[in-house]
């Protein structure tokens, strides 16, 4: 699935996005820039977090809140290795209920689940984004994603 968006439009790639995802955890690629914590700011705000959202480059994880929910936001920008998010327990996260929205998954190639999904964000121009919504690798090569229609 692709599509491509505004920031005016955020709010509905926001919502498009939890309505596909068939996991709870997804994860996004992008360059520096691109707007992958502005989109996860819209997401948490969908899911019905009332909470102030902000990149966790330096903390590595925050926690959000929702009535029905808890929104685990990670940013692996900063890590050096996979150990390093092994010892802050990120498998505990992982295998959590919860839905795990992750910058830089890149940095923990090892360590995603299985059943994660990918969120890609390109910078195209006149300020516009292509955003494209995939299965895990690993999914894909176990059964074909089906196409549908994004929004």
């Amino acid at each position: 699935m692709e599509t491509t968006y505004q920031i005016s439009d955020i709010h509905s790639i926001a919502e498009a996005v939890i309505k596909h995802a068939s996991s709870r955890t997804i994860l996004f690629y992008g360059e520096m820039g691109v707007g992958k914590t502005t989109l996860i700011k819209a997401i948490v705000e969908h899911l019905g977090s009332n909470d102030l959202v902000s990149s966790p480059t330096f903390s590595l994880v925050n926690e959000y809140s929702s009535p029905s929910d808890t929104i685990f936001h990670f940013d692996f920008y900063r890590i050096e290795n996979e150990e390093e998010a092994l010892n802050f327990g990120i498998e505990d996260y992982f295998y959590s209920s919860a839905w795990k929205l992750v910058e830089w998954p890149e940095k923990i190639p090892n360590l995603i689940p299985d059943d994660a999904e990918i969120v890609t964000i390109v910078s195209d121009e006149n300020s516009k984004r292509t955003l494209k919504f995939d299965q895990n690798i690993k999914l894909t090569k176990k059964k074909p994603m089906e196409q549908q229609n994004f929004l």
